[in-house]
Formats: structure tokens, C-alpha cells, sequence
């Protein structure tokens, strides 16, 4: 097998050596550089796996040459080595899309995790084949190949958007085109957990370190090891955790609650939220240094109203997956149905069209899906239409027979409503919130809903 090579670039003798004997007993092959020039050399000679910048050299800095290998050579991952405290170049150079950087003095195990997971790299990531990023909107074709680009490095990444759009399925394609897919990936709802519990969940606890500590827990940060951890809703962490967050990201180490020491952690670390996270920088809310942080890299995930062409091929998805899960035959949509679906603007985004289709399969027993089976989260009753607006001038006695047909209608979906939030209740064990959050709507429209069918007690 090829031994692979590493560009070191560095004028410090020391550091080199150093270098070195450090790859060489991870089995590498090095090359030397003292200058950017003599770097750029080299490159055009042969391509390295890897290449190692100090940010200091005598013809400039290395963000120059990152830029140039980024340009030049963008199969090459390229990590920098920064003083310590030197955050701003750090960013800078994350920014410009280096991989990841160290710090020196060197701390060697966190060298050989960053080389380890550097060479880990897929050469070619041009196989985002994930069913769950469906769409062919230029909106959604950019957002692919941001991910492909963003999932090579180590930058921490803010994924922004409303809710139901999908920013942990971007989250789980960043993961699994990048180094680390083989290892963990931990996703967690920082909004979901209590305040006084947060910083315990996040980096652990030793045994006795409040009531309740019966034995030592190892926390998320370290649970994820190797991996990756989604800090999900990270604008709801309360302003002490976000404190200990920062240290976490900058020293790459975390401290659990009752401990003295602090461990080292390997993580790469994405959060999201559907929230403005600068606005809420600017109300007090959040703080500065961990928003620029944790936002090195933002990706937007775009409503479903702003890419509605792609409405018909998630709902083809979604209606796969929910004949699978309900044992039905396959359905598909009638054209009036997607018609329908093409000029409502799901507030809920993704998330609302799965529940307006689930409730679609539910009260069909028709292969098709007709637009009189679509029930909208705000009403749970079909839209009108323009043959129901043309019911004004009918006749006594065919209003009569309209009204009965009606209520039979009102009576079957109200009995199909039933079933449904029943369902739902059971299998979140009544638990109302975690029941609303499951169907997609507001605690305030759950409670309406089972105080109209009796299910309030």
C-alpha cells in the first residue's frame, strides 16, 4: 500500500523535526517547505494527501497559501498552525476553507486526530445521493453543493432556517460526506432541555457534583467522540452554558460539572436554529464571540414556499414512505391535489406536508389522493374550491342534499381527526407538548382541537 504524503510548510527548524518524527510513526511520508514559494513548488511537482501551513512564513502568511491551494489544488486539505490565542487567524483561515488548524505549543494527540481524520477525506464527494434532500430547484441544487463543499472541512457551521425545512438532514449529509462518517453523529434539542440540566448533558458530571449525581456521566461533547455533535436550537442555551461552549470550541476541551481537570475532545461541532441568531446577539441574548464562533460558516436551508417546483417530488417521497410505514398500497396525487398543495405556503415547511399527507392516506380509500383529501394545518378541512364556490346558486333541495353530504363529510373527518390525535396522544404517552411538536402544530391548535372532540380530559 502507497504510504501517503504530508506538505509541511514551516520555517522553524524545531517545528519541522518535530513534524516529522510525529508522522513518520503514523506511517507518512513528509515533504519540506520554508517558504510559500518553495510550497508552490512543490505542489506543482507532486500532490500531496495533506498539507501543514505555519501562519507565519518568511515570503507571507499561510492564508495566502491556503488561498492558492484552494484554487489550484482543492483535492488538497490543508491545515493551519496558529500561535496560540490567535483566533481571528483561525477563522480567517477556516474561512478561506482550510480544514481545521492547531495551535502552539503542539499538543501531538490533537495533531494526529486532525491528520488522521485529514486523510480520511473522500476524494470525490459528487455522490450526495441522500432520498431525504429531495428536489431539482436551483435553491436546493446550490444547497447540495455547499454541503459537498462545507462537509471536507472542520469548520463549526451554523445551519439557519425555519422550522420543519430540514437543517438536521443537512446536518446528518454534512457528516456522512465527511471524515468522520464512520464514527458518532449526536444530535440534541438544546431547547429541550431544562436550564439547570444543560450543562450536564452538554460536558458531563462528576459523582456528588449536585443532588441527584449518583455517578459519573461523560456528557455529549465526549459521547460524540471522533464524530459529530448538532446543537440543535443552540440559541435557547441559557448564557452560563454559552460561556463554557466557547472555551469548548476554542480549547477543544471540555470540564464537567464537579471536575477540576479538563478532558480533550474530538469533535467537529454544527448547531442550528430557526431563530435570527444576530438579532438575538443584538437583544443580549446570545453572545458575540460564540455566535462568530459557531457561525464560521452559515448554510441556509430554504423554506418550502421558495422552492414550491419541488413540491411534487417531495410528496411522491413522502407518500413512498408513508405506504411503508402504514402497510398501504402506493398512492400518488391527483392533479388537482398537487394543484392544491402548489398554491398553499406550509408555514410548517417539509414537516407540514408529511402531516397534511399522513392525514391524506388516512382518509382516502382511494389508490389517488384527490384534493378533497387534503386537509390544511390551519382547519383540518378540505379547502374550498371552485366547484364548492359554485354551489351559490344552486337550488333548495340540491343545497339539502349538499348540506347532508357535508355533514356525513364533517362526521367522517372529525372520527379520522380523532383517530389520529389518539394515536398520537398514545404513543407520546399524553404527553400534549411532545404530541404537538410530533404532528406539526401549535400547543395552542392541540388543545382547540381535543376540547372540539371531547378529548380534552
Amino acid at each position: 500500500m502507497t504510504q501517503q504524503t504530508v506538505l509541511l510548510v514551516d520555517d522553524e527548524p524545531d517545528i519541522l523535526q518535530l513534524l516529522e518524527i510525529t508522522l513518520a510513526r503514523m506511517n507518512l511520508q513528509t515533504q519540506r517547505a520554508t517558504s510559500i514559494e518553495e510550497a508552490k513548488r512543490l505542489l506543482e511537482s507532486s500532490t500531496p494527501d495533506l498539507c501543514l501551513t505555519d501562519m507565519k512564513l518568511p515570503d507571507g502568511n499561510g492564508l495566502t497559501l491556503i488561498d492558492h491551494i484552494q484554487h489550484r489544488h482543492p483535492s488538497v486539505p490543508v491545515a493551519m498552525i496558529t500561535a496560540h490565542g490567535s483566533v481571528e487567524s483561525a477563522i480567517e483561515a477556516l474561512k478561506l476553507g482550510a480544514f481545521d488548524f492547531v495551535t502552539k505549543p503542539l499538543a501531538l494527540e490533537k495533531l494526529r486526530n486532525l491528520v488522521g481524520h485529514a486523510l480520511q477525506i473522500k476524494k470525490d464527494t459528487d455522490d450526495l445521493t441522500s432520498e431525504e434532500l429531495i428536489g431539482q430547484s436551483e435553491l436546493v441544487v446550490a444547497l447540495r453543493d455547499q454541503i459537498r463543499r462545507v462537509a471536507r472541512s472542520q469548520a463549526p457551521i451554523h445551519i439557519h432556517g425555519e422550522s420543519g425545512v430540514g437543517k438536521e438532514i443537512t446536518a446528518r449529509l454534512i457528516h456522512s460526506l465527511g471524515p468522520r462518517s464512520n464514527q458518532p453523529f449526536i444530535a440534541v434539542n438544546c431547547g429541550a432541555i431544562p436550564p439547570e440540566l444543560v450543562e450536564s448533558e452538554l460536558f458531563g458530571h462528576k459523582k456528588g457534583a449536585f443532588t441527584g449525581a449518583t455517578v459519573d456521566k461523560p456528557g455529549l461533547f465526549l459521547a460524540a467522540s471522533g464524530g459529530t455533535l448538532l446543537l440543535d436550537e443552540v440559541a435557547d442555551l441559557p448564557l452560563p452554558v454559552q460561556v463554557k461552549l466557547l472555551r469548548a470550541v476554542q480549547e477543544k476541551s471540555v470540564r464537567p460539572v464537579g471536575s477540576e481537570a479538563e478532558i480533550p475532545v474530538d469533535v467537529r461541532l454544527l448547531s442550528a436554529t430557526h431563530k435570527n441568531l444576530g438579532q438575538q446577539v443584538r437583544a443580549g441574548a446570545f453572545r458575540d464571540d460564540l455566535y462568530y464562533r459557531i457561525n464560521v460558516i452559515g448554510i441556509h436551508v430554504p423554506a418550502l414556499r421558495e422552492r414550491k417546483e419541488d413540491i411534487p417530488l417531495l410528496a411522491e417521497f413522502l407518500l413512498k414512505k408513508l405506504a411503508v410505514s402504514h402497510g398501504t398500497d402506493k398512492r400518488a396525487l391527483s392533479e388537482e391535489a398537487i394543484s392544491l398543495l402548489l398554491q398553499y405556503q406550509f408555514p410548517g415547511n417539509i414537516r407540514e406536508l408529511d402531516n397534511i399527507l399522513a392525514r391524506a392516506v388516512a382518509m382516502s380509500d382511494r389508490a389517488e389522493i384527490a384534493a378533497s383529501d387534503i386537509a390544511f394545518e390551519e382547519t383540518l378541512t378540505p379547502p374550498q374550491t371552485q366547484a364548492a364556490a359554485a354551489t351559490a346558486d344552486i337550488g333548495p333541495d340540491q343545497r339539502s342534499l349538499l348540506e347532508k353530504v357535508r355533514g356525513d363529510l364533517e362526521g367522517f373527518l372529525a372520527d379520522t381527526e380523532r383517530q389520529i390525535l389518539e394515536e398520537a396522544l398514545t404513543k407520546n404517552r399524553w404527553n400534549k407538548t411532545a404530541t404537538a411538536k410530533a404532528l406539526g402544530i401549535t400547543f395552542r391548535s392541540l388543545r382547540y382541537r381535543l376540547k372540539k372532540l371531547g378529548l380534552d380530559d
